[in-house]
């Protein structure tokens, strides 16, 4: 990674950690047994245009943040953004649009948080049609709040570099 790699990771990680440290409650939808937070992919899915290393380091400080926020069982839920994450940088970094990664990402996503629950004792329909189901409708919000983000950005900074040539 280079520098700017690293700035760009430091911040979005920062922020990937303060949406469930800080907003957790506020921005917390609970059906129980499934849970969200709005926003809490935006910092992810932002990371994943910019490298395939920055998208795991800020999926794995956000892990971190639900591990200590709310436990064993949302954490890891929250370990599986570094599937999605990742594969939707390389994703990108192979000339695909954000816009694109993002729906390709989605049923990854919801796939492996619904199958990591299933050790925690999650009968199948729980963990496939709540937590799957669940996970993808919240997958859906974060995108758009990313892409309006990621166009709010462009339209702030135009200038030909990269958060890879996207930003």
């Amino acid at each position: 990674m280079n520098v700017r790699e690293i700035v760009w990771g430091g911040l979005l990680t920062s922020l990937a950690l303060v949406i469930p440290l800080a907003f957790g409650g506020f921005l917390g939808i609970t059906l129980p047994p499934f849970s969200a937070t709005i926003a809490s992919h935006v910092p992810v899915m932002l990371a994943m245009l910019i490298s395939p290393l920055v998208a795991l380091m800020v999926a794995a400080g956000s892990a971190l943040g639900f591990f200590l926020k709310l436990g064993a069982v949302i954490g890891a839920r929250a370990a599986m953004h570094i599937v999605f994450a990742v594969f939707g940088a390389y994703l990108i970094k192979r000339g695909h649009s954000f816009r694109t990664a993002l729906i390709a990402t989605l049923p990854v996503h919801a796939i492996s948080e619904a199958l990591i629950v299933l050790p925690f004792g999650f009968t199948l329909h729980k963990a496939g049609v709540v937590i799957g189901i669940g996970t993808g409708l919240h997958h859906i919000v974060d995108s758009i709040i990313a892409l309006s983000v990621f166009a709010l950005i462009g339209y702030l900074i135009p200038q030909n570099n990269t958060f890879g040539k996207k930003l």
